[in-house]
């Protein structure tokens, strides 16, 4: 029964995002939507990365400086070596998971504050890499890159070459959507399978873990890559959109309204990125217009949801459900 209301609720949120969203911004005319949402996307995706470090103990505010990364290496390929973007695409998440296995061996045995302190940094040393590097263009960037080329196979037609379309936009906005329900479908069978079951033993108690044969120190280095590698994805389809980068892209911000997605959502649920990606992102628009005051009713707004939903806002449906139930 569980399992076909999931099928089900899974199909019926297809259809809205591939069907029904692009119907009605197509019907309203409000095609800025497009950008809007496809940026939804791709910032959960980077969340759904620090989601992963969350599921194993760690708070990580350092994902901005894996978006960075995979956006530089997507940029420079496509750029500099004529490299189809859909290719660069993978090689950039497979970078900064390669990357954050070197950087994750040292710094993942630390907890707490300390190992939060250490990948704060990280952000701002990404950021002065690009600055100094003759590669990225330094403060520069880099600039007209091309947007992405068709992708065919025996002739048939599965992507267009996105130049040849008057708007690119919607193209945009269906990769990003798809890329996210991939990357949440996968997201939801690690944590129901063994390796997950172990991450969450990582998460509740170390030393026990350990103590029943558990390798922990390897089980933290792939959580780790897996979240650098979500990381590097999300950074390189921004710029593909945004046909440019530079050292300033991602910064230490984006790094905490990664985090702050997964906390607004809430930790205790694989969905949780997505939804507080949603939320956050509109709600800060939608304040917009309250001028001056914006900073402290989003402030104050998020804090009174941490106060009186610790679980996130997912954790509403879930009233009077066993704690042990959740991860669904």
């Amino acid at each position: 029964m569980k399992r076909t209301r999931n099928v089900l609720g899974v199909a019926v949120f297809l259809l809205v995002v591939l069907i029904g969203v692009p119907w009605l911004i197509e019907a309203t005319g409000r095609l800025d939507l497009y950008y809007t949402l496809t940026s939804v996307a791709l910032l959960s995706i980077a969340s759904a990365g620090v989601w992963v470090t969350f599921y194993i103990g760690r708070i990580n505010i350092g994902q901005g400086a894996f978006a960075l990364m995979g956006g530089y290496v997507s940029a420079i390929l496509v750029v500099q070596y004529g490299v189809s973007f859909w290719l660069t695409l993978p090689l950039a998440g497979l970078f900064c998971a390669a990357a954050s296995v070197l950087i994750g061996l040292p710094i993942l045995r630390l907890r707490g504050v300390y190992f939060a302190m250490v990948t704060l940094v990280l952000t701002e040393v990404a950021r002065l890499l690009a600055l100094a590097l003759p590669i990225t263009n330094g403060a520069k960037g880099m600039v007209s890159i091309p947007l992405p080329g068709g992708i065919s196979i025996v002739g048939l037609t599965i992507l267009p070459d996105f130049a040849t379309l008057a708007n690119p936009r919607p193209a945009f906005y269906l990769v990003s959507v798809v890329l996210m329900v991939l990357c949440f479908a996968g997201l939801y069978r690690l944590v129901h399978s063994r390796i997950g079951k172990l991450c969450q033993s990582l998460q509740q108690n170390e030393e026990l873990a350990s103590s029943i044969g558990v390798n922990i120190a390897y089980l933290r280095v792939i959580a780790y890559a897996i979240s650098s590698f979500l990381g590097g994805l999300g950074g390189a389809m921004f710029v593909a959109i945004s046909q440019s980068i530079y050292p300033s892209s991602f910064t230490v911000t984006d790094s905490v309204n990664f985090m702050l997605n997964c906390f607004l959502g809430g930790l205790s649920y694989v969905f949780g990125p997505m939804i507080g990606t949603f939320v956050l992102y509109f709600g800060w628009d939608f304040l917009f217009e309250t001028g001056e005051f914006q900073l402290l009713i989003f402030s104050s707004v998020l804090i009174a949801l941490m106060l009186f939903l610790p679980n996130g806002l997912l954790s509403l449906r879930l009233f009077g459900k066993k704690q042990g139930q959740d991860h669904d």
